[in-house]
């Protein structure tokens, strides 16, 4: 078996210039935030106060990430009860906000490389799923008409010679 050096690998297509990789992504954190804020104040889940930090009064009181590791340890000590999750996955919730927090870090590290289409897709789809499992339909219809919009964007940008593709190495 050959291991591949990254400069052999295949180089993969980057129809989003940086900037708009950053809308979109911001736009997922920004509603997912939004769905957790939503989900909690639904049922009732006690939000920690944290000394360093205001109480929670809107959802960009926290950032994404520690939505989810308050989802998640409510999850893992059994406070959310089966029948508010979808399907009662309770054990599935905690992968997919796993699966999650790969997008805060590209929506709010500038310094970070471009991402290729895919990855963006990814990035939404990752997103829709967290809407789907807390129940949020409006989360879920804004997930699926951005991912919509996007992949819309990157078709017309593959048909179009004028539009100057960036490239990734591959992954």
């Amino acid at each position: 078996m050959t291991i591949s050096k990254e400069h052999d690998l295949p180089r993969v297509q980057a129809h989003l210039l940086i900037h708009e990789q950053d809308n979109v992504l911001g736009k997922v954190n920004d509603r997912l935030s939004q769905c957790a804020f939503d989900f909690i104040a639904k049922y009732q889940f006690p939000i920690p106060l944290e000394q360093d930090k205001r109480p929670v009064q809107c959802p960009s009181d926290r950032e994404w990430n520690e939505w989810v590791f308050l989802l998640k340890r409510l999850a893992t000590k059994r406070r959310i009860p089966a029948r508010v999750i979808y399907n009662g996955q309770i054990k599935q919730l905690v992968t997919i906000l796993e699966n999650s927090l790969e997008m805060r870090h590209a929506a709010k590290h500038q310094s970070r490389p471009s991402k290729d289409d895919r990855n963006v897709l990814q990035l939404i789809s990752a997103g829709l799923q967290v809407a789907k499992i807390l129940k949020d339909a409006a989360c879920m219809e804004f997930m699926d008409t951005l991912y919509l919009e996007t992949e819309r964007l990157i078709q017309s940008r593959k048909a179009s010679p004028a539009h100057l593709n960036q490239t990734i190495p591959g992954c």
